[in-house]
């Protein structure tokens, strides 16, 4: 399955995936010492998969996703992709589900935003570097 999915041409985003390949788990693998999951994403034009290694934001079996970019201008390239197909792969440790991606807004998106915030606090950070509201996207 692997060679049917693309790594990441990020020297530290691909040897994260390499890793939690090899393992068969998202166990241990971690940004800043806090976990992380594997997402699979669609591809918008090619339609081919790629892994996403993401921060885990999780609370009662559900699951959010930050489109942050660490404060970048723009959004990150998956950001599109998931637009055009919300349809996701997610790997929490070795637990593997099919899962759709839907962008929160309002009140919703800063519920999310909080729990992201409490998850990974960098993500505070990232906002007050942008301009761009971050895009948060619940799973479900």
């Amino acid at each position: 399955m692997a060679d049917q999915i693309e790594l990441s041409p990020t020297d530290w985003v691909r040897k994260q995936t390499e890793k939690i390949l090899e393992q068969g788990t998202t166990d241990g693998v971690e940004i800043f010492d806090k976990p992380v999951v594997l997402v699979t994403i669609t591809g918008a034009k090619t339609g081919k998969q790629r892994y996403v290694p993401l921060m885990r934001v999780e609370k009662d079996g559900r699951y959010a996703i930050v489109a942050s970019k660490g404060g970048a201008p723009a959004h990150p390239s998956w950001y599109f992709n998931l637009k055009v197909n919300p349809i996701v792969t997610l790997q929490d440790g070795e637990k593997v589900v099919t899962l759709t991606a839907r962008e929160l807004e309002g009140t919703e998106r800063e519920e999310w935003w909080q729990l992201a915030v409490e998850a990974y606090p960098p993500y505070a950070e990232y906002q007050t570097k942008t301009d761009r509201l971050i895009p948060v996207f619940v799973l479900e």
